[in-house]
């Protein structure tokens, strides 16, 4: 099989940033337990390096959304608790309960499906989930109880926690979290009353985990935090984040175009003078957005912040680098990052494009490999030559 060759586009991502993410956190939901969620592929940075650097930085258990996503951890030899943040569907259950991960589960169905699964196996942990308002998933407050007996009554199931999701604890003073919260305690005190009490209970997001104490309980699950983005400007700047990924490229082709010249498909852009147009090697298959160009969202060339010259193509967008610069093949080019004294971020993009900082991270595509630096890289895949040396 042909080995693939390597892009000159990658995302760098800083696993001792993840680290100090997750001392952050764990220092200031103490002393709740710190639960790193590392669904959807480490949100785009890659989740069996994220999920060693947390742990590393004080995360005590981990979070994914599907059976698939722990199962890859566990086969790259990840340890320690694994929750599954929604019921698995019965056909999964088998693989859940075969590489010990903690099922989520608030259905009759859920509940049949996982005591099926473990069969005359050591009994698992297994968590109920109660909707006390998100309406996404969840056993309704008036049915919760009757969910946690039937775990109770399964031999081959323990309830090991009760919890929720917060819906608008990215706005802090929004009261619709603490109806949640009470909704919350409702459950547990009708749990409480029929004899059950699971051994952890939690509630708090990332939001939840800096913004709402009443929240933390056992355990927060941080995601956007864990990355070095606030869960939302009215939260900025809470807790000390560090981003931990820069998606970079080098430019592939410089050419100079005389003033009035159109560029790039639809031609919606004119160099305004004569100016110097570099090439880069990333678009929107990539997660680069092809509106980039029309909300006006920069590059980093040479330390300045240079425009975007017309519509983001597939595997490929322009910049206009401005007159007579010194630009050449294989200058560094930031798109989400840090150079020099100038820095973009993925909330920068959030803004434009009218969406938020989860969605720019999770949408980098599969194809820009990860590179991995910081103390925990040696893990995780270091930064080939190729990049130190300028071949990238």
């Amino acid at each position: 099989m042909r080995e693939a060759v390597a892009r000159p586009a990658w995302a760098e991502v800083d696993l001792d940033a993840v680290r100090h993410n997750a001392q952050v956190l764990a220092q200031a939901a103490h002393p709740a337990e710190l639960c790193a969620v590392v669904k959807a592929n480490g949100y785009g940075l890659g989740a069996e390096a994220v999920a060693g650097a947390a742990l590393a930085g004080g995360a005590t258990r981990l979070a994914v959304a599907l059976v698939d996503e722990g199962v890859a951890l566990r086969e790259a030899g990840v340890e320690g608790p694994i929750l599954l943040l929604s019921e698995p569907p019965p056909e999964a259950m088998a693989d859940a309960v075969a590489h010990h991960l903690t099922p989520t589960l608030y259905t009759a169905a859920g509940v049949d499906a996982a005591a099926a699964a473990v069969g005359h196996r050591r009994p698992i942990d297994v968590e109920l989930k109660v909707d006390t308002g998100m309406h996404r998933v969840g056993a309704a407050l008036d049915h919760a109880v009757a969910v946690a007996e039937s775990i109770h009554g399964a031999p081959g199931l323990r309830l090991a926690g009760l919890w929720t999701h917060l819906a608008v604890a990215d706005e802090p003073a929004n009261p619709y979290t603490a109806m949640q919260l009470e909704r919350f305690e409702q459950a547990r005190d009708r749990l409480a009353r029929a004899g059950i009490v699971p051994d952890h209970v939690h509630a708090a997001n990332s939001a939840g985990a800096v913004a709402h104490p009443a929240a933390r309980y056992d355990m927060v699950r941080c995601g956007i935090a864990l990355y070095g983005y606030d869960p939302s400007p009215a939260l900025a700047g809470v807790v000390d984040l560090r981003p931990a990924l820069t998606l970079r490229a080098r430019v592939s082709h410089v050419k100079e175009l005389d003033a009035g010249e159109r560029m790039s498909y639809g031609l919606r852009y004119a160099a305004p003078e004569r100016t110097v147009i570099a090439t880069v090697p990333l678009g929107y298959a990539d997660g680069v957005p092809r509106r980039l160009f029309d909300v006006g969202v920069p590059v980093l060339v040479g330390g300045g912040r240079r425009p975007i010259a017309g519509a983001v193509t597939m595997d490929q967008l322009l910049v206009d680098c401005g007159p007579g610069a010194d630009v050449a093949v294989g200058d560094d080019v930031v798109l989400i990052g840090r150079q020099g004294t100038e820095a973009i971020t993925a909330d920068e993009w959030a803004a434009a494009l009218g969406t938020i900082n989860y969605e720019v991270l999770c949408g980098i595509g599969p194809r820009v490999p990860r590179v991995y630096v910081g103390e925990d890289a040696a893990a995780a895949g270091s930064v080939p030559a190729e990049v130190r040396q300028g071949v990238l």
